[in-house]
């Protein structure tokens, strides 16, 4: 079922790509699409090649690097409701990235960037330091909450202090959230660190898997459960900064994409990491290709959009969790 099912969204998430890559504002023929698949150079290829493709490509790694931050997240705290969001490393990452571009860093080529990772890493490096003392989920998720908001309330700071309205301007595009005007180049911030979390979320998986029987059993397994959580802490937060270095915040897609795949792999943690990114992965790139065909006078941003796709489905979750509980 766990090969069929990831063979069937890498499938989907080709021929999104396919669609993100053909449609656009920009109109082309027959004639220049076969022009632009010959010759790269050509201004039909050049629009492919350089401006729709690495978007598309970027979407989809924020989205990928998102759905596997959520599904770490949800099986370390045994919380369907859990998102890169919740432990507060992307608030730190935004933080980080917010106060670069008020003193100036905007100017220089992936300072901002570098910033919002770093931001990423702090935090979690404060969440592994808590996590290392008190291992209860409860009270990480309260110190997670407590980090987001005064990191949130930094950032508000910010904003208000900033003696120029074209930097505040910039830290409010960049909360709102968009793979607009990506390269190739800022494809690597959402994937390499992504690439690195996936490798640490494999070797959290037994611990993953394991908590899905209760911290006591986890306790007795012998497994090194401190030692695991720690990894799928790492891996959760290096993959939500990942996403915040290349797009900024983007909500929900991290709570969403493991929901739409946990029935196929029977709620294992275990199975669920891949699927989710590829989740993740396939709901960003149509997100974004709906946000640019939508017919409205300026492109909505990615993180509004998705927040008002996802704000609906976030209350169909947390009803349905509450009659589980109830039950």
């Amino acid at each position: 079922m766990n090969r069929r099912l990831l063979i069937g969204l890498s499938a989907a998430l080709l021929l999104a790509l396919i669609a993100a890559v053909t449609f656009g504002e920009v109109g082309l023929s027959l004639g220049q699409y076969a022009q632009a698949l010959t010759d790269p150079g050509s201004p039909a290829g050049q629009v492919l090649w350089l401006v729709r493709a690495p978007r598309a490509v970027c979407a989809a790694a924020v989205g990928a690097a998102l759905g596997l931050s959520g599904a770490v997240m949800q099986g370390l705290l045994r919380n369907p409701l859990a998102d890169p969001g919740v432990l507060g490393v992307s608030a730190t990452s935004a933080l980080a990235a917010a106060l670069g571009i008020v003193v100036g860093l905007a100017a220089v080529p992936g300072a901002v960037e570098s910033l919002a990772l770093i931001g990423a890493v702090a935090g979690g490096l404060l969440l592994i330091a808590f996590a290392a003392r008190i291992a209860a989920p409860e009270a990480l998720i309260l110190f997670g909450v407590a980090l987001s908001s005064f990191a949130g309330a930094m950032t508000a700071l910010i904003f208000n202090l900033s003696p120029s309205p074209i930097a505040s301007a910039e830290v409010m595009n960049w909360l709102l959230g968009s793979v607009q005007n990506r390269g190739w180049n800022d494809v690597l911030w959402a994937a390499l660190p992504m690439l690195a979390a996936a490798a640490l979320a494999s070797l959290a998986r037994p611990g993953l898997r394991m908590l899905t029987l209760g911290e006591e059993a986890a306790a007795t397994s012998g497994l090194p459960m401190r030692r695991l959580r720690l990894l799928a802490l790492a891996a959760a937060a290096l993959s939500a900064g990942g996403a915040v270095a290349a797009a900024g915040i983007i909500g929900f897609v991290g709570l969403a994409a493991p929901h739409l795949v946990r029935a196929a792999v029977r709620g294992d943690p275990g199975r669920l990491l891949a699927p989710s990114a590829l989740a993740g992965a396939l709901m960003l790139m149509v997100a974004d290709l709906l946000a640019r065909v939508t017919p409205t006078d300026q492109e909505l941003k990615l993180g509004v959009f998705t927040a008002l796709v996802g704000a609906p489905l976030f209350a169909l979750i947390a009803w349905r969790a509450a009659r589980e509980w109830r039950a």
